[in-house]
């Protein structure tokens, strides 16, 4: 079994909350940025392979521009992350804009801003066209349906409501090509938190095969494909972590045998990642408030499921670190729970854990992607605080924790003064 180290020491902590109260989440600036390197180093076989980081994994600009600084894109699916990228300094086409649903406006900024454009469907193309203008660039979504196997989180292609299927991927680019769009990108993702790595080779074989079928029948080229993200961590400890260099071999073979081999080469090799690059190296730092003995044991946080939502709704597994007992044997069983009214507001059920008191400081791990960015609130709670642990060992506030202030700011209390019941 490995072990889930974490790259600060009680006492560290210990001052950081004299400064910041918990609950808050902490990342780590210096794994990720090894990280990124890592991830870009593994595709540099690829001449213009991108990662366009997963905005809504960690959307925070301090983040986004400490991956930016490592040459890494905005994957953008709404306004704010597309304005986060803007006031980031990431435009043109380093944003990869993929969306569902999609308002006007979000168009609008997307072409403004001169964005790659990635269209779920193909009803989409004519809304695109009377609200915006086609842009010189196309890209499709691509829904494999059967073909194709998904997973819990991201459910089956087949029922999923992403994409195009592939005759209305035909008929999608012979649509743009007649109306003098000459620029095209491809673009799947049908897994989320996936450890296999021939996952991915066989993710970039299909659409590597869609490429030649679609540029021998419709005579266009296609500049850049998109197998997405879904690059999965291992959140327990007895999991490996997916081998991101048999991951890129893989996707390299698939493209020698398949693009270079038509004679289509050279196609530019995009990704979409957010929960690898960040997950691991992001932490949720909560003090117990309560032991509860009743039918079973309880360990309650300061912390709850709006601060780390991937328990409650996924029975997802976090690792759980009590800062100074990392050597105490595991000998106790509890549920460590918020204090949410919902049962299912719990980090933990039935975890074995050393002997637990209130004020111990507790760590969950691998809340660097989909951590924050889900929180809510639910019950009143207000949202934690964002820090940075820089590479000096400085550490920084990136986002202040929310107020009661903040939460009642869009009522009108002056109109409910005049409100007659």
């Amino acid at each position: 079994m490995s072990k889930k180290l974490l790259p600060f020491t009680k006492n560290q902590i210990e001052k950081i909350i004299k400064k910041y109260p918990t609950p808050f989440h902490l990342y780590d600036e210096k794994a990720i940025r090894e990280n990124a390197r890592d991830f870009k180093n593994a595709f540099a076989w690829n001449e213009g392979f991108k990662e366009f980081f997963a905005v809504k994994a960690a959307p925070n600009p301090y983040l986004m521009k400490i991956l930016h600084k490592e040459d890494f894109g905005a994957d953008c699916s709404s306004l704010a992350e597309l304005i986060m990228a803007q006031k980031t300094g990431i435009t043109g086409k380093e944003i990869m804009f993929s969306s569902n649903d999609t308002p006007v406006e979000e168009f609008l900024l997307a072409k403004k801003l001169k964005a790659n454009i990635n269209l779920d469907d193909i009803s989409h193309i004519d809304y695109l066209e009377k609200c915006a203008g086609l842009p010189s660039l196309i890209c499709f979504r691509y829904n494999p349906g059967s073909l194709k196997k998904g997973n819990f989180i991201i459910g089956h292609p087949e029922e999923a409501k992403y994409g195009f299927t592939r005759e209305q991927l035909f008929e999608g680019y012979k649509i743009c090509k007649e109306k003098g769009v000459k620029r095209f990108g491809i673009h799947t993702m049908v897994a989320s938190n996936e450890l296999d790595a021939h996952y991915f080779a066989e993710t970039a074989e299909i659409l590597f095969k869609l490429i030649v079928e679609i540029s021998q029948k419709l005579k266009i080229k296609f500049e850049f494909v998109n197998i997405g993200g879904g690059v999965g961590i291992p959140y327990q400890p007895e999991q490996k972590r997916i081998d991101l260099k048999a991951m890129s071999r893989g996707i390299k073979k698939k493209y020698e045998q398949i693009i270079v081999a038509n004679g289509l080469a050279p196609i530019k090799l995009f990704t979409e990642c957010g929960r690898y690059i960040t997950g691991p190296y992001g932490y949720l730092i909560s003090r117990i408030l309560h032991i509860k003995n009743t039918y079973k044991k309880f360990a309650g946080l300061d912390a709850c499921m709006a601060n780390l939502m991937r328990p409650a709704l996924y029975g997802a597994y976090h690792h759980i670190t009590v800062m100074g007992k990392e050597r105490k044997p595991h000998n106790f069983v509890y549920d460590v729970t918020g204090s949410l009214c919902e049962n299912n507001d719990k980090f933990a059920i039935d975890r074995a854990l050393p002997k637990l008191e209130s004020g111990d400081i507790v760590v969950i791990h691998d809340a660097g992607a989909h951590g924050f960015a889900m929180g809510f609130n639910y019950n009143g709670k207000l949202r934690s605080a964002e820090l940075l642990l820089r590479e000096n060992g400085e550490v920084v506030q990136i986002r202040r924790a929310e107020t009661v202030k903040d939460y009642l700011t869009t009522l009108d209390f002056d109109g409910l003064n005049k409100f007659k019941v």
